[in-house]
């Protein structure tokens, strides 16, 4: 059942709204201040079900809803699918014309996963100006790095004007501060000129707390299970049928009217549902159902911390269908290992077979102990194909959830950074860079919102200081509310034009380069090996690549060659060369958290 406004031909709109809780229902249009009103009746359709369809209805045209309750009280609401919410999370919605937009680039397909090196920006940040239009005039930058997918923190309604955007309230409603419907949409055609496919954040394991209306309509949630940021939504209790179409209309909306190529969804391990058939299993089937009919390629990629490969395996073998899953493992291991740091779940690493682990197999927790968690973590997953894990070394939860949201440029040298830059990128799994670590950005990346109501505010900053409460004794947490703490957030982009942010650039482009030109690995064909006493890692793709990392403080490597396997190789990037450092000319040795790579002598 399609929800939301649609535009059903002939000057006609279908307003279609789940609201089982209503004994009747009025669609009020001209809703709005000082603006005319029209009261129209809904029909009840069945299930809970309400439609209604009107000659009075057009592209701009503010409306909500009035709910009559069986005890005869009332309430007016915007639209749960509002695709537009001009004043905020507490006004009334806007109808929105999706037929408007003429694409330029209707057939991109976006590449193969194997293929694909991930950017993901926080659009209010990305840029001053923090819009749509702003983000698409940094493509030409992207695409000169290499990379040919972008990922959008969300951008569905919140309150206020900054925020994270996993507080949404309003999941079909593109925010007004970024540039609305018409911005994101300029701004996925302009991706996709540019052969960039665009993978959007949602959220489905929960709503935010301000203007948050759902439980007015129907049961949207549930107390059976909870989350760390609110209620669980509830896809399996009395009532679900509604709730998990509500989301299932959802990714199509973004998929099919938006042209998004794909969607991370948010936190998975916070979505409970014990039905036959799991929410993310009928997603993933509706998904398909769309790619066939559209005949286009569709990506949903699963966050989950569980470690649990069945998200990917096929929906036949009882599996949920996902096309790939977070793999926190690869960005704890190496952080923990580069930064020395052991507080949390970095106990859980820190060694250097860990990196190994994760280059080859992904998920380093495969069901061993883990002292972070109290108990076995994670499963076997040989059979998993490795570009179906999407790893990094940064990202906004890594950054943004320390204190001080400091990102790797702020831990490490510029050495490290870039040993840490060859081990995300000449690994076998699907990479994501973190805005700004191409350059080294080092201004830092903070928890941030606007909300509108005081109180919930001052919970957050409250919130935040008993989070933290352990690493007080180096300050306080910025104020998440102040439009300093956001400001501080945005890109520093003229760091990208000085020596250092040049020379960072170019490693991290002829590491794209370099990774472009190597066969997609199969499960098992990865071997890394930690060699001299766990001093030297060596990283083996096959027979197309082998590289070498230095991982001691101090001790350059003056011979290699005793740890090469056979064959002819020739040097094919060397982290010492002077285009990535400065320097005159390339040292002899493998400096300390250095990387030399080799590739065979014969071109592919």
């Amino acid at each position: 059942m399609q929800i939301g406004p649609i535009h059903i031909g002939d000057g006609k709109w279908r307003f279609t709204l789940w609201a089982p809780r209503a004994r009747s229902v009025d669609l009020l249009l001209g809703a709005g201040p000082g603006a005319p009103e029209r009261s129209l009746p809904m029909e009840c359709a069945g299930r809970g079900y309400w439609i209604g369809d009107t000659e009075h209805a057009h592209p701009g045209t503010r409306y909500r809803f009035r709910l009559t309750y069986p005890d005869g009280s009332t309430v007016e609401r915007a639209d749960p699918a509002s695709h537009l919410q001009l004043e905020d999370v507490h006004g009334p919605s806007t109808v929105v014309d999706h037929d408007a937009h003429t694409w330029r680039h209707d057939q991109f397909a976006p590449p193969l996963l194997a293929e694909t090196v991930i950017y993901e920006l926080h659009t209010g940040a990305f840029t001053e100006e923090g819009t749509f239009d702003a983000a698409a005039e940094k493509l030409n930058h992207l695409v000169d790095l290499g990379v040919n997918a972008v990922e959008i923190m969300p951008v569905a309604q919140f309150p206020g004007p900054r925020n994270w955007g996993y507080d949404g309230v309003y999941p079909f409603a593109v925010h007004p501060a970024y540039g609305g419907p018409d911005g994101l949409r300029r701004f996925v055609d302009a991706c996709h000129g540019k052969h960039i496919a665009v993978i959007l954040d949602v959220v489905y394991n929960h709503l935010g707390p301000e203007g948050n209306y759902l439980r007015d309509f129907g049961p949207y949630f549930t107390n059976a299970y909870t989350t760390p940021w609110g209620e669980a939504v509830n896809f399996d209790g009395p009532g679900s049928d509604g709730v998990r179409n509500y989301f299932v209309q959802n990714a199509i909306h973004w998929l099919d009217r938006y042209r998004i190529d794909g969607l991370r969804l948010d936190a998975t391990h916070a979505i409970f549902d014990y039905r036959p058939t799991h929410i993310l299993g009928e997603l993933s089937k509706a998904v398909a159902d769309l790619a066939a009919h559209r005949g286009r390629r569709f990506w949903l990629m699963a966050e989950s911390d569980l470690n649990d490969p069945r998200l990917v395996r096929p929906r036949e073998g009882s599996g949920l269908g996902m096309d790939a899953v977070w793999c926190d493992d690869f960005h704890h291991a190496v952080h923990a290992l580069l930064t020395d740091e052991r507080d949390g779940y970095y106990m859980d690493y820190g060694r250097a077979k860990d990196v190994a682990r994760a280059m080859e197999n992904g998920f380093v927790y495969t069901g061993q102990y883990s002292p972070f968690r109290g108990h076995g973590h994670g499963a076997p997953c040989p059979d998993i194909a490795p570009e179906r894990f999407i790893t990094c070394i940064q990202n906004h939860d890594q950054v943004g959830n320390r204190m001080l949201g400091e990102r790797l440029a702020r831990l490490v040298d510029f050495e490290t950074l870039k040993c840490a830059a060859a081990m995300l990128l000449l690994a076998p799994q699907t990479p994501l860079l973190f805005m700004g670590e191409e350059y080294g950005e080092d201004n830092p990346f903070l928890y941030f919102i606007s909300h509108l109501d005081g109180d919930l505010v001052q919970a957050v900053r409250n919130g935040r200081k008993e989070e933290f409460a352990h690493f007080m004794a180096h300050g306080e947490p910025p104020d998440p509310q102040s439009e300093a703490t956001f400001a501080d957030s945005t890109l520093n982009w003229p760091k990208a034009t000085s020596k250092r942010g040049q020379e960072l650039f170019a490693w991290y482009k002829a590491l794209i380069a370099l990774r472009r030109e190597l066969p997609a690995a199969a499960p098992g064909e990865t071997r890394a090996a930690l060699l001299d006493r766990g001093g030297l890692l060596r990283l083996e793709r096959g027979s197309a690549l082998v590289a070498f990392y230095n991982l001691n403080d101090n001790e350059p490597y003056q011979e290699l060659e005793p740890h090469m396997p056979p064959g002819g190789w020739r040097i094919a990037l060397d982290s010492s060369d002077p285009r990535f450092t400065g320097a005159a000319e390339a040292a002899p040795d493998l400096q300390p958290k250095g990387v030399r790579i080799y590739t065979k002598d014969t071109p592919r």
